[in-house]
């Protein structure tokens, strides 16, 4: 498929801007929804009606004009306000990568795609970014003008500190008024029922959560060989190990971390997907879209 060479991640980074990022991704997953059986999300359109003044050119059907001469913009069905927040870690752990592309750079370009998409479907979106706190907060808008700065914070932000992930959600949850959406994306590299517990407490009042665990795919396979020394980042430990010697206990652990993440969010209804950095992104953004469909 075509489409699927413009979502790979690490030819993505090579984009000069992230907003320019995540305007491929989106119109990359928008061009293959048009041609597949997932017509019918809520980027489908239902009619058309005459440009008027102060509508988002963005959304004027040029094939329409160049058949007309006349500017038409696309009505979208089942097209509501929603209010979303995404939640980004930026804590060091998210700086690992093995293969030229970091947890960091991979969630940046998710986020600022979903983003995008958001704006594009007239919704509100806000950003927090933290690590062992908030380090920034933008509070849920939709004006084009927003969704520039918003993708801008995420362009100037650096994975650094260590992980208070359970502490920084709870903090979180307390400062949603508005229910709505709010999206997680994170390695998740916290303790996990105290995580989970900060999910759950992103839930009151009726938000729909969910959660994008991104890992990078040494994490996910140990690819290491041999004598090898483990850096972690967040407090410089180093541990030296036999990387042979190690591997199976480290897949069992790894094994339960995970399940332990996709029974419980299930068990809370928490849209929870797994995210390997080597994947392109559109399988996130469908089951985003998808996600964001039965909660209009």
């Amino acid at each position: 498929m075509p489409v699927q060479r413009f979502l790979q991640p690490r030819l993505l980074t090579q984009l000069a801007t992230m907003e320019l990022r995540a305007r491929t991704v989106v119109e990359g997953v928008m061009s293959g929804l048009h041609r597949s059986p997932f017509r019918g999300l809520s980027v489908e359109f239902a009619e058309y009606r005459k440009y008027q003044p102060g509508d988002d050119p963005s959304r004027i059907d040029w094939k329409a004009y160049a058949r007309s001469d006349h500017y038409y913009i696309r009505e979208f069905e089942d097209e509501t306000n929603l209010n979303a927040q995404i939640v980004l870690d930026a804590s060091a752990s998210m700086g690992f990568g093995s293969d030229g592309l970091t947890k960091w750079q991979y969630s940046g370009i998710l986020a600022a795609s979903l983003a995008y998409l958001l704006q594009r479907q007239s919704d509100a979106v806000g950003l927090i970014v933290l690590d062992e706190t908030i380090r920034m907060e933008m509070q849920p808008k939709g004006t084009r003008g927003h969704l520039i700065q918003l993708i801008g914070q995420m362009e100037k932000s650096e994975p650094a500190r260590k992980t208070r992930l359970a502490d920084a959600l709870h903090y979180v949850a307390g400062k949603i008024r508005r229910r709505g959406m709010v999206l997680v994306i994170s390695d998740l590299l916290d303790d996990a029922a105290a995580v989970i517990s900060g999910l759950q407490h992103l839930q009151f009042g009726g938000n729909d959560v969910i959660v994008f665990h991104v890992l990078d795919p040494a994490e996910l396979r140990f690819a290491f060989e041999g004598p090898s020394l483990f850096v972690d980042p967040e407090n410089n430990r180093v541990v030296p190990a036999l990387a042979d010697q190690v591997k199976a206990g480290y897949m069992t652990a790894l094994g339960d971390f995970l399940k332990t993440y996709s029974e419980e969010t299930g068990r809370s209804n928490i849209f929870y997907s797994l995210m390997d950095t080597s994947q392109p992104l559109d399988q996130a953004l469908l089951s985003f879209l998808s996600r964001s469909k039965r909660l209009r």
